[in-house]
């Protein structure tokens, strides 16, 4: 069911109706891609993609987007049929049915999205969309920078080449560990151990702490939390932009 474009971008929370109606007379609203400027424009917030400044906006409000600092020992799964823990433990007090955007190895820690938003999940878990994810890693050993140039040139594993957005030492080698932080866009299996076992650094402990635009900040271990309205525009902004 259509309603007025100032309405609907009100009750998403992007401003009062006055202001939005602004919006839209100075041409910073578009509908489906294109600049709206009509004051008594309608759209149906269940089907129509609405942006202002080019940043996406969701009008639906029966879709839910939460970002979890997953805890090491936890499955990405909403059941496991090994008796493991599983998210359940983290999305049984929402009302919606949430379910994980990708997922993380039960023995890395960090950044999961859960929502029950199937279209945005369906883009960004897609690897053909090659959304960026940055790990932090404590490895085995002294790494020196020549590694890290090594991966961020490329290096080839079993199942194909692969090289680093990015790769840099994070802070100072201590005894025979070293943290590294690595930036790269590949879905593939277990890709970071892999990379890094690969040249000769095994990961001792690996945390992921960002996902496209979203980073995990302070959120501690196994705490959850809304994604805020500019979090939510920018995921849904680079969803778009592969849907």
């Amino acid at each position: 069911m259509s309603e007025r474009l100032q309405k609907v971008l009100a009750a998403a929370g992007v401003a009062s109706r006055r202001v939005c109606e602004q919006f839209i007379a100075d041409g910073r609203v578009s509908v489906n891609g294109e600049i709206v400027t009509e004051l008594g424009s309608r759209v149906d917030p269940l089907v129509d993609k609405v942006a202002v400044d080019g940043v996406a906006v969701q009008l639906n409000p029966d879709l839910r987007y939460v970002m979890l600092n997953k805890p090491t020992g936890v499955v990405s799964s909403l059941s496991d049929e090994h008796g493991r823990r599983d998210l359940r433990e983290f999305t049984r007090d929402y009302p919606e049915r949430l379910f994980n955007v990708g997922r993380l190895d039960a023995d890395t820690s960090g950044l999961l999205l859960l929502t029950n938003d199937g279209e945005l999940a369906h883009v960004l878990a897609h690897p053909s969309f090659g959304v960026t994810k940055t790990y932090v890693a404590t490895v085995r050993g002294v790494a020196m920078p020549a590694v890290m140039r090594r991966l961020e040139k490329g290096i080839e594993l079993d199942d194909g080449p692969i090289a680093a957005d990015r790769a840099r030492i994070v802070g100072e080698a201590s005894r025979d560990r070293t943290m590294v932080e690595l930036t790269l866009h590949s879905g593939r299996n277990r890709i970071v151990r892999r990379m890094l076992d690969h040249v000769g650094h095994p990961v001792l402990e690996l945390v992921r702490r960002q996902f496209g635009p979203l980073h995990l900040g302070t959120l501690g271990v196994g705490r959850a939390r809304d994604l805020t309205k500019v979090e939510l525009g920018q995921l849904l902004t680079l969803s778009r932009s592969g849907s």
